[in-house]
């Protein structure tokens, strides 16, 4: 069982609890806090939704979520995703992210492969390590080689659960001056990756926006040019206004793009700025269609407790050659023996997709479980992520077990949809 789906079966016994307003109510809120922000990406919205409708225990949380520091810290931009724009919200006290605007999930996608559109993802954090020993700390700690960029360049990189090697989080590192580097773990994980590495908690003080698409950077040059010059994997400083900002030529689409880290201050008419150059508004439904189109991975479906960058075929973040890092005993180990299962594509008939959870049948017999899956906008088909064997290669007829039902499935190669690069 996934870890998502295990939290989620948590939630549905808390949610009991705070409706039954016995003395397991106050408990049960404690715990809830845990798992809302844990599992954030995966639902927030809806759990908070339904909190309104738990009695008035569940109804003291909604208020007191409101005021967390760390949930509002994940709703940086709330305010610029009204409802009287008819947004379709994930509905909690007015302040979540919108799943899709009045375009609709779908025509968020098309326009991001086709033209250029805007996402609030101020839900990542960003850990501010500063100080002669700062590459240091994090060349020891995470498995990418740092070594291998400089000033001015990003790079992707995990870090490691010490015991097992099994991936705590997939970070974005950019290095924005000689000593100074900006960790952007899943804001869930921030704290974690504050304990590994030390550095400074910033998550709150900034939104950051990603602008992505083949006009992505067309679009932005209008707003901020030094921001648009970005390339791919490239960082720097723009300023916004007379306020100092930073861009990078990173994001989660498998598009062109750059990401602005923004004081929160700035942010609003940042935000709008870009909207009036002609750059749609995307929820964060289109930007995981996106992201698995462009078979990218996401924290609690394809990474997380028990699976490791090799089972989720990303070696390649792994640096072997640079000595000890966290976690690097037990996944030599691994390296060694071989890894037990291994992340694959599938690919089905019909606008039908896979989901999470689904168990997958190898000739009858369950053999894995679908991490994620979704309808293909660009494709036009239903398409998954799933750990499967690692014999079981590219080709192979699967099937996919949804409700009783069995729907045949193709061992697809990733990524999905492939982009050109610039």
């Amino acid at each position: 069982m996934t870890r998502v789906k295990q939290a989620g079966e948590r939630i549905e016994e808390i949610l009991g609890f705070l409706r039954s307003e016995d003395e397991k109510a106050a408990v049960a809120a404690e715990e809830l806090v845990g798992l809302l922000v844990g599992v954030y990406g995966d639902g927030l919205g809806h759990i908070m939704a339904a909190l309104g409708d738990a009695g008035p225990a569940g109804t003291a949380l909604l208020a007191r979520l409101a005021d967390d520091p760390l949930v509002e810290s994940l709703l940086l931009l709330h305010d610029l995703h009204p409802l009287d724009v008819d947004a379709r919200i994930q509905q909690a006290l007015d302040k979540v992210r919108p799943l899709a605007y009045p375009a609709g999930t779908i025509a968020e996608h098309l326009a991001c492969r086709r033209e250029a559109v805007a996402f609030d993802v101020s839900h990542l954090g960003t850990v501010r390590v500063t100080g002669a020993d700062a590459f240091d700390r994090l060349q020891a700690t995470l498995t990418n080689d740092l070594a291998k960029i400089g000033p001015g360049r990003a790079q992707y990189t995990h870090l490691l659960d010490a015991d097992d090697a099994s991936v705590v989080d997939d970070i974005i590192v950019w290095w924005v001056a000689a000593h100074e580097l900006h960790v952007m773990p899943n804001a869930s994980n921030t704290a974690r990756v504050v304990d590994a590495v030390g550095g400074d908690d910033v998550t709150a003080g900034r939104a950051v926006i990603a602008v992505q698409g083949p006009r992505a950077h067309e679009r932005l040059a209008s707003v901020a040019p030094a921001a648009a010059a970005a390339t791919r994997f490239s960082v720097g400083r723009f300023n916004w206004h007379g306020v100092a900002c930073l861009t990078a030529g990173t994001g989660y689409t498998g598009e062109n793009g750059v990401e602005l880290a923004v004081p929160v201050e700035a942010a609003p008419d940042l935000w709008k700025a870009v909207l009036d150059a002609g750059v749609l508004p995307a929820g964060l439904g289109a930007r995981d269609t996106l992201r698995l189109e462009a078979g990218l991975p996401l924290h609690g479906h394809e990474l997380g407790p028990g699976i490791t960058p090799l089972q989720a075929g990303l070696g390649w973040v792994v640096s072997w050659e640079k000595g000890d890092f966290r976690g690097r005993t037990a996944l030599d180990a691994e390296r060694e023996a071989g890894v037990s299962r291994a992340l694959r594509g599938l690919a089905t008939d019909g606008r039908q997709p896979p989901r999470a959870g689904n168990p997958v049948l190898v000739e009858g017999q369950v053999a894995g479980e679908v991490t994620s899956g979704n309808y293909s906008p660009t494709l036009g088909h239903g398409i998954a992520l799933a750990l499967l064997p690692p014999t079981v290669e590219v080709g192979a007829q699967v099937a996919v077990e949804m409700r009783g039902t069995a729907l045949a499935a193709e061992v697809v190669a990733l990524p999905f949809v492939e982009r050109p690069r610039p």
